[in-house]
């Protein structure tokens, strides 16, 4: 049997935990809450598919981000510090992030289709992102996909 995401991240929060390592358990804590939260949110409490995980998870990291920016331009570097490290403990489970050259090769790709289907310019933003989404899912977060997409639309 196949060991799902959330099983992993509960084995590994119980491992953090005999080994003391405050950080890790309270981030993978506060992860599994998230994803119970989840679970429990519809009309009746399911399981979430490895998939979902994966979204609470890159959510979670997201979050954590933006309150280390916070933070740092807060002047309070030791919080920042903080979240950057939980951070860093949440991208251990999600896919690696493609790197700008592999994302601009599939923007640009994606600029061309669109092109063919007569999009251009600003308007065919929609259409491009139509494209690229699937094929960097998981991989690349909306924020930089989008820029990447409209750096390719003004040139």
């Amino acid at each position: 049997m196949t060991t799902t995401l959330k099983s992993k991240l509960q084995d590994d929060l119980n491992a953090a935990i005999k080994g003391r390592d405050e950080l890790r358990s309270s981030t993978l804590r506060l992860t599994l809450a998230a994803i119970t939260k989840e679970e429990v949110a519809g009309k009746e409490k399911r399981e979430l598919s490895d998939d979902e995980v994966l979204k609470v998870i890159t959510r979670e990291a997201k979050k954590r981000r933006e309150a280390a920016e916070a933070f740092a331009q807060g002047g309070r570097a030791e919080q920042a510090e903080r979240e950057k490290a939980e951070g860093e403990v949440l991208a251990d489970y999600l896919p690696k992030q493609m790197s700008d050259e592999e994302l601009d090769a599939i923007v640009a790709q994606a600029v061309a289709e669109a092109k063919a289907a007569g999009a251009e310019g600003p308007r065919a933003m929609g259409a491009v992102m139509k494209i690229v989404n699937p094929k960097v899912a998981g991989q690349a977060e909306g924020g930089r996909v989008a820029a990447a997409v409209k750096k390719h639309l003004q040139g």
